[in-house]
C-alpha cells in the first residue's frame, strides 16, 4: 500500500507511473472508484492518485464540503491498495489544473505522470486555464461517463487533438507516448454521481 505523496517525497515515486484522478470527491463515490480500477488495468499503472481540490474553480461553494470531510470520503470509498487519496494540492498552493502539473512534473521528475478524467470533464475542458498545455504535458487518458458514454463524437478538446489520439487497445502504451497523446478508455458505465448523493442526502422538507 502507498502512502498519501507530500511535496517532499518525489524519491519514493520514482519510476512509477501514476494515474492523476482530480475533483471535489463531494463525495467520493463507487463512480471514482470504478473508474480508477479500470485506469490501474487497462493503462499498466502502478498507482491512481485521488488528487482531492481544495476548491474547483468551476464550481460553487454552495454544498460543498470542507476539504478534511471530502478528503476522509476518499479514503473510505477508495478501499484498493493501489487507490491514494490526497490532498497535495492544497500543499502546493494551486489552483488550475495546468499549475498543479507543472510543480508535480517538477517536485516528481522521474514519475510518468497521465491525466485522468470522464467524458463529461472531456467535453468542458476548453474551459480550463491553459487548457491545450495539459494535453502537451501528460498523456490524458478520458473515460466513459454518463450520460454521453460511447457518444461522444466531438468537443473543442476533440476537435483540437484527434490527430494525436491513440488506439484504446494500444492503452498500455499512452505513458510512455511522444506528447500529446491520448486515448478514450470504453468502460462499463457507473451511473453514480456526488451530485446524486448530496440530493439523496438531503433531509426532505
Amino acid at each position: 500500500m502507498y502512502a498519501s505523496p507530500t511535496p517532499s517525497s518525489g524519491a519514493l515515486w520514482a519510476g512509477r507511473s501514476v494515474g492523476l484522478l482530480g475533483g471535489s470527491f463531494n463525495p467520493a463515490h463507487d463512480g471514482h472508484r470504478h473508474i480508477s480500477l479500470m485506469a490501474l488495468k487497462h493503462l499498466q499503472l502502478d498507482a491512481v492518485w485521488w488528487m482531492v481540490s481544495p476548491q474547483n474553480p468551476l464550481k460553487s461553494t454552495k454544498d460543498m464540503a470542507p476539504l478534511a470531510t471530502r478528503l476522509q470520503s476518499a479514503r473510505d470509498v477508495s478501499r484498493h491498495p493501489q487507490i491514494v487519496p490526497t490532498d497535495i494540492e492544497q500543499h502546493l498552493n494551486t489552483r488550475y489544473t495546468a499549475d498543479t502539473l507543472s510543480r508535480l512534473q517538477a517536485l516528481f521528475p522521474q514519475t510518468n505522470f497521465v491525466w485522468l478524467m470522464g467524458t463529461d470533464n472531456l467535453q468542458q475542458i476548453h474551459r480550463w486555464q491553459d487548457w491545450e498545455s495539459i494535453f502537451r504535458s501528460v498523456p490524458v487518458c478520458v473515460l466513459d461517463r454518463p450520460p454521453e458514454g460511447n457518444s461522444l463524437k466531438s468537443a473543442p478538446a476533440v476537435d483540437r487533438f484527434r490527430h494525436r489520439m491513440i488506439p484504446e487497445n494500444a492503452a498500455g502504451t499512452l505513458k510512455n507516448r511522444n506528447l500529446p497523446a491520448w486515448t478514450i478508455l470504453h468502460i462499463p458505465l457507473n451511473h453514480l454521481s456526488a451530485t446524486a448523493l448530496r440530493v439523496a442526502k438531503k433531509p426532505k422538507k
